[in-house]
């Protein structure tokens, strides 16, 4: 990823500079119907997508290594797609099939319907949360004999094995995938005046890829306190930060940035 310009460090003035280039760092969206591409066409900036971290799965062989017995459990919680894909492929290679019982907790409404790719859903074992870990704490709660397991990757947040050892609900942790940086060597000569990341892991793929990397003009967004956390631990200066109270959404704030700097509109 190239340098705004040629000195090292923050330019503390680009806010007077319009933002005429975007990076998300997600995947190429599969509508024609994203919220970035309205900013795209309203203030004439071009908007780029890239995915800046990968998921890789755990070989069926390694996930034997950690001897976690799936049937020894009578809850799963599910906090994303990736958690649900994954999980269901090593029950096809270790040859499991879910019992009718089976409890199913998941983040959120989303992730409880990709579920039925796999399963069908009842409602007596299907348990879903508003959106947040914290949401689907109170669900939990309720169901505190439960034996859980919990897939996910190899970066993950602390909050719900937390709040299962504070409530001492017995569970067991499978790592079931790994998130890991991709390969952005194609973006080496290239600059945005904004980038947008999702995820802790974004920085870190950031940096993985680009160790030299300066801000100067690019004004940097992130999504989520954890992300922010992430960009300020790198030394970065945090532009960008939804959600806010008044933009829920990444582009909400970005669209909030925008009009705050008077920046111009391709019609200007």
């Amino acid at each position: 990823m190239a340098d705004s310009n040629e000195n090292a460090g923050i330019n503390p003035n680009r806010h007077s500079i319009p933002i005429k280039s975007i990076l998300v760092t997600q995947p190429q969206p599969t509508t024609d119907n994203s919220p970035y591409l309205s900013i795209a066409e309203k203030h004439g900036i071009k908007v780029d997508f890239r995915a800046f971290i990968e998921v890789e799965p755990v070989p069926y062989k390694d996930f034997r290594k950690d001897k976690v017995d799936i049937l020894a459990h009578t809850a799963i919680i599910f906090t994303s797609r990736n958690a649900v894909d994954h999980f269901f492929r090593i029950c096809q290679e270790s040859k499991i099939e879910m019992p009718a019982d089976m409890k199913y907790f998941c983040i959120s409404d989303q992730t409880a319907y990709y579920l039925q790719k796999y399963i069908v859903l009842r409602k007596r074992k299907l348990f879903v949360g508003e959106k947040t870990a914290k949401d689907l704490f109170e669900v939990i709660k309720k169901h505190k004999t439960e034996k859980f397991l919990f897939p996910c990757s190899n970066i993950r947040k602390e909050d719900i094995p937390e709040f299962l050892e504070a409530n001492k609900i017995k569970h067991t942790e499978a790592v079931i995938y790994k998130t890991v940086a991709a390969d952005l060597s194609d973006l080496d000569d290239v600059t945005y005046d904004c980038i947008a990341f999702f995820s802790p892991s974004g920085i870190t793929s950031l940096f993985a890829n680009f160790p030299n990397f300066k801000q100067n003009n690019t004004r940097i967004a992130a999504f989520g306190p954890t992300t922010a956390k992430a960009v300020r631990d790198a030394n970065l200066e945090l532009d960008i930060e939804a959600p806010m109270p008044n933009a829920p959404s990444m582009t909400g704030a970005i669209e909030v940035y925008i009009q705050e700097h008077k920046q111009g509109t391709k019609n200007e």
